[in-house]
């Protein structure tokens, strides 16, 4: 069986003008989370994505994230969902415990609702390191995500219904 018998599934950067995308920014952190949120709105731009497909929603922090996420997610209008925030490392574990249970609560935003939940919670050791993923030295994370929600949108779109 050679790949051009198999049917293949793929999605691109393009949306449909009726695709939808919400963003669920934590207000903690504020000085990152409205860059990475500025990366993820540039990225929806350049890719034909208007401004009334786009849905904000802010939270306290990132613990929040999750629940209205699942919110949107199960409110039908929303093709994909993106939780941004900033995690950064303290002096206690209180770290680990925030930035994990944003991880796992968007995946299982996802997995219950079948609406794909992306994850642009950074989860970051200081503040500089921060700053390279919100538009320094590596990019911004936002942008990024903001990418792979619209390729998720358009890979849904072509799969058979569940």
């Amino acid at each position: 069986m050679s790949r051009t018998e198999v049917k293949i599934f793929e999605g691109n950067l393009t949306a449909n003008s009726t695709a939808r995308f919400a963003v669920v920014v934590s207000r903690f952190n504020h000085f990152i989370t409205e860059r990475l949120l500025d990366g993820a709105l540039d990225a929806f731009r350049r890719h034909g994505i208007s401004e009334d497909q786009v849905t904000v929603a802010w939270v306290p922090g990132a613990w929040e994230i999750p629940v209205v996420a699942k919110r949107l997610a199960g409110s039908g209008q929303f093709t994909a969902i993106i939780g941004v925030g900033a995690v950064i490392r303290g002096s206690t574990d209180h770290y680990e415990h925030v930035a994990g249970e944003a991880a796992k609560g968007l995946a299982q935003v996802a997995t219950s609702t079948g609406v794909p939940a992306l994850n642009a919670v950074l989860a970051t050791d200081n503040l500089e390191q921060a700053i390279e993923r919100a538009g320094s030295k590596q990019g911004n994370k936002g942008f990024e995500v903001a990418c792979a929600a619209i390729e998720m949108a358009n890979l849904m779109e072509q799969l058979p219904p569940a």
